[in-house]
């Protein structure tokens, strides 16, 4: 057999879906920060495996990486926008202990995500993927890095963002 047949459903992809969903959505929540828009891409990022021929002693790698660029590009598209509406509105019948605090901790989250984006896409990933638990080594293979080099990219990444918060605050 020559490659996957269209239309059809990978033989190994419920055995990936249930060791790897769980994984696939953490990378999503951190650079979204919504556990349901998460989810969404964890979908996208599965149909596309399904009809993808990746190995699956690859798949890990494969959907770390497809989770943070599909979340990235969601993040960047601005296409959020109807959700946070949707979340605003269901927060206001939440009570808040603080306001002043959920108003300051969800402003610093959107500063930081927004600088996320701004950031050059392979740093973004690295560090996405890297604090989501990630091991220097699956972060290499899932990248195309020697291991030796992730540290200094998620370094540079960091360092890069820290420079892009700071370049935003003094906006």
């Amino acid at each position: 057999m020559s490659g996957p047949v269209r239309g059809a459903v990978r033989a190994d992809l419920d055995e990936v879906f249930r060791r790897d969903y769980r994984r696939v959505v953490g990378v999503a929540a951190r650079v979204l920060g919504s556990r349901d828009q998460a989810e969404d891409v964890a979908q996208e990022v599965f149909l596309s495996f399904g009809r993808s021929s990746v190995p699956a002693g690859e798949a890990r790698g494969w959907l770390s990486v497809a989770a943070a660029h599909t979340a990235l590009n969601l993040l960047r598209s601005g296409r959020r926008r109807a959700s946070r509406e949707e979340t605003a509105a269901a927060a206001g019948d939440a009570v808040v202990s603080d306001v002043a605090e959920a108003v300051v901790t969800n402003e610093e989250r959107r500063r930081v995500r927004a600088a996320l984006a701004r950031l050059p896409r392979k740093q973004a990933v690295a560090l996405v993927l890297r604090h989501s638990g990630l091991s220097y080594a699956d972060v290499a293979a899932a990248l195309g890095l020697s291991p030796g080099s992730v540290g200094t990219t998620v370094r540079r990444a960091e360092s890069a963002l820290r420079e892009e918060l700071r370049h935003a605050s003094s906006d």
